[in-house]
């Protein structure tokens, strides 16, 4: 029984490692602390993947967070577009607004929405996130296709930097098993 779960593990680890070989760009979400610089700069430094600036060509996301917050993330980085109007519809909103002018004694701006609306709460919000868990998620499929805990110690440069370090390697460790042995 022990060599059966031994032999299912190793091979979901080695499944989890042909993902990670598709992956040549990612885009590093802002991470608690400021580890998202550090991490980007590892990973370019040591030629792991390239860093995109811009989410729209990456292949995967590094992120120290998942659940409703990421989607959140996700859809204020790639926002579904809007569902087409028909053109009865706009007709139709052009002669309640023309009726509306004319009828409207209040001043401008009254009762209208706010322009400086907050957005999503949980997309921005460093409450409630994983304290040194660290998610490489596919862009298109939205899975986790590896993940590490590397827990801080303290929130210093030089602290940030080591587990940026020990984060690159060990996904390289997990890139390419054959070195494992």
């Amino acid at each position: 029984m022990k060599r059966f779960l031994c032999t299912l593990f190793c091979s979901g680890t080695l499944l989890c490692g042909a993902d990670l070989s598709t992956v040549h760009t990612v885009y590093v979400l802002p991470m608690a602390g400021g580890l998202d610089q550090y991490l980007a700069n590892r990973l370019t430094n040591e030629h792991t993947f390239q860093v995109v600036t811009d989410p729209k060509p990456a292949e995967a996301f590094f992120t120290d967070r998942i659940g409703a917050s990421f989607q959140a993330q996700m859809e204020v980085l790639f926002p579904p577009p809007p569902p087409p109007e028909k053109p009865a519809a706009k007709a139709e909103k052009s002669e309640k607004s023309d009726k509306r002018s004319r009828t409207d004694d209040a001043p401008p701006g009254l009762m209208t929405d706010t322009v400086n609306k907050l957005g999503n709460p949980a997309a921005t919000s460093s409450i409630g996130r994983g304290k040194g868990t660290i998610f490489l998620v596919d862009a298109k499929s939205r899975q986790v296709i590896w993940s590490t805990y590397v827990p801080p110690k303290t929130t210093q440069s030089s602290d940030l930097d080591r587990i940026a370090s020990d984060i690159v390697t060990r996904l390289k460790k997990d890139m390419n098993p054959k070195a494992k042995n």
